[in-house]
């Protein structure tokens, strides 16, 4: 990439012609010279191109006389390759909110009827196995806007508050954390964000607004501070009102209780008070305490359920009912005020979130009540926005990306109506670490003319590689100075390599690592290995009801002895965990423990890998014992 002075090829990487897994390294470095007998494919900071048979070429990080800049190196690829580098794209990412996997027809539902996100998958690249970093918003949308662990980002507790919840307090997303909204504002582009934002807003002061999504990479914004809570619509569940109004309810009980006590000592002559001050305060006091938590809930909409725009708050409380019209609006008014320069505009839907808010005229629609209208809701607020693309003339030039926060809420689904999504979903749900139903999300990726159609892209990726993707094609740099987990998406969508991902991806749940993953390249498999689980509510419900989220730790939370090991190949619900002193375990451990040695821990290690033989395994008919060869 032509930056002003020097040519960088810092990411370049040359292979031998074909895709996916039989393509073999021929040369990756700084500086080098390449020598190649017969045609090959390059990737230049997300651009691809082809090498000419038996031609040497010859990259220096050096300065070039006479070089006229970025046309000049198009030009020159045009003239010996025939594949010009293409303009930056425009971005529209666009994430959901407690999506369930099995709620889309391009995942496998058959009922909800989802033309236009199927139509995303069909004209794009589908991530068969894309997972959150995280089963609960806040952490994982920081994750996904800087391309690391949650762990590494100091967002993480070990008190059960596990997501933020106030405007008022102090926390979020640190100042000194490097989002791709950020590098690519620096590299021209405009940046927008719509819907919520759940980082954090001050540090130090109310209005000193630090960690507004303004200081952190975005020109504009206009939306709230946090998902959609059942506080905002006094509506169940209530969150925040739940954990105030049980301490005030008591407090006035105790008042009443010790009014009652005084009021004997008084008539028995036991104790010599005035009526007044001893007697009479407990009732005041009561009464002010039963006030305060009835008004609880008027006060939480006034203050946390409002519409910002920008730094300033424009509608206090939010008519949510009107919100999705008022999103759309702006965001076609986005795309349409840049569509003669690059941009990224994200867009983070309310939808589905319980309570679920859906338009009038989606009511009653679905097969599956007021959860499903809102997934037809969401289907159709994306098709307005790929038609704004269309109508703007930017389909070709715009790169579309479609993923949920992470997977479904099961709690949700308790009671009458259900109100929660996740049918034919994967084990487990929101809040449980390591269960693949809280972290596995759709990831239909589409760039007319770019991405091939119909691709499936099974290796294992996250919602962290959307940070190096987004800035390599931007042409930006991805930061030196610090840990980044997230890998370039391009050579996989392009169908030029295997995705470039890691052998290993960890689960944690707050601070603690509950699960790997590791993907195994010779075999093609996906293993996972649990260190620990949530216990449900009860024995077989897989939920955790009667609580905010599954606990990370404690008595409601298991701790295996011997990793639960999952062959995710062909258990994708982990249903049937292999067990016994076989050798697929060991290998499986050992690379395992192998990991966990070698590299630095972000926290917190799990307890050592145990060898002892477990209980009996599922029948061998279920779970064959497939052979995974050591790594180094």
């Amino acid at each position: 990439m032509w930056n002003g002075n020097y040519l960088d090829v810092r990411d370049l990487q040359v292979r031998e012609p074909g895709c996916g897994l039989g393509t073999r390294m021929l040369g990756s470095s700084r500086s080098m010279n390449l020598d190649v007998g017969n045609k090959g494919t390059f990737i230049l900071e997300g651009v691809c191109g082809v090498l000419a048979a038996g031609v040497t070429w010859t990259f220096e990080p050096c300065e070039l006389p006479g070089w006229q800049g970025e046309q000049q190196a198009q030009a020159l690829m045009a003239e010996n390759c025939g594949c010009p580098a293409p303009s930056r794209p425009n971005f529209l990412l666009l994430l959901a909110d407690d999506l369930g996997l099995g709620d889309l027809g391009s995942f496998g539902n058959r009922s909800l009827r989802t033309p236009h996100l199927d139509g995303l998958a069909r004209d794009g690249v589908r991530l068969t196995q894309h997972l959150a970093a995280a089963s609960v918003c806040s952490l994982s949308l920081a994750a996904f806007l800087t391309g690391r662990y949650p762990v590494r980002l100091g967002m993480v507790t070990t008190n059960g508050a596990r997501v933020l919840q106030w405007a008022a307090v102090s926390g979020g997303l640190p100042t000194s954390e490097i989002t791709f909204a950020k590098i690519l504002q620096e590299q021209g582009y405009a940046t927008g964000l719509i819907g919520k934002w759940h980082l954090g807003l001050n540090c130090e002061s109310p209005t000193d607004h630090c960690q507004h999504p303004l200081n952190h990479g975005f020109d504009s914004f206009f939306g709230v501070l946090f998902t959609l809570m059942g506080d905002c619509l006094q509506a169940e569940p209530l969150e925040k009102r739940a954990r105030l109004q049980g301490p005030l309810d008591l407090g006035a009980q105790l008042l009443l209780l010790s009014r009652l006590c005084l009021d004997s000592g008084k008539l028995t002559g036991l104790l010599g008070l005035r009526w007044v001050p001893w007697v009479l305060g407990p009732v005041c006091g009561a009464l002010l305490l039963a006030c305060t938590s009835r008004l609880l809930g008027v006060f939480i909409v006034h203050a946390d359920c409002f519409l910002m725009r920008d730094h300033q708050v424009v509608q206090q409380p939010l008519r949510f009912e009107a919100s999705a019209g008022l999103f759309l609006r702006e965001a076609e008014a986005f795309m349409h005020r840049h569509q003669a320069s690059p941009f990224l505009l994200l867009v983070s839907f309310f939808h589905v979130h319980v309570p679920l808010v859906t338009s009038p005229a989606f009511r009653g629609r679905s097969a599956h009540g007021a959860y499903g209208d809102n997934v037809e809701e969401l289907d159709w607020m994306v098709g307005r926005l790929l038609a704004a693309l269309d109508g703007a003339g930017l389909g070709r030039r715009t790169l579309v990306y479609f993923t949920s926060d992470h997977s479904a809420s099961l709690e949700a689904r308790a009671g009458a109506p259900a109100s929660g999504g996740g049918r034919g979903l994967p084990r487990g749900g929101k809040g449980m670490g390591s269960w693949e139903g809280g972290v596995r999300v759709p990831g239909p990726v589409c760039w007319p003319g770019t991405l091939p159609a119909g691709r499936l892209v099974p290796e294992p990726t996250s919602l962290m590689y959307l940070f190096p993707t987004v800035v390599r094609l931007a042409r930006g740099w991805v930061p030196a100075d610090r840990e980044v987990e997230g890998r370039d998406l391009m050579p996989a969508l392009l169908g030029m390599a295997q995705a470039a991902g890691h052998d290993f991806l960890l689960h944690y749940c707050e601070a603690r690592l509950h699960a790997v993953r590791w993907f195994n390249h010779p075999s093609c498999t996906v293993w996972k290995l649990h260190f620990a689980t949530p216990r449900f509510d009860s024995p077989g419900s897989g939920t955790c009801l009667g609580f905010p989220a599954c606990a990370c730790l404690g008595r409601r939370m298991t701790r295996h002895l011997r990793p639960l090991l999952f062959d995710l190949t062909v258990d994708p619900g982990e249903t049937c965990p292999l067990q016994g002193p076989m050798a697929t375990r060991r290998r499986v451990e050992a690379a395992v423990a192998r990991m966990l040695r070698t590299r630095r821990p972000l926290v917190a290690r799990p307890s050592p890998l145990h060898t002892t033989p477990g209980a009996r395994a599922c029948s061998p008919a279920a779970r064959p014992d497939r052979s995974v060869p050591a790594t180094t």
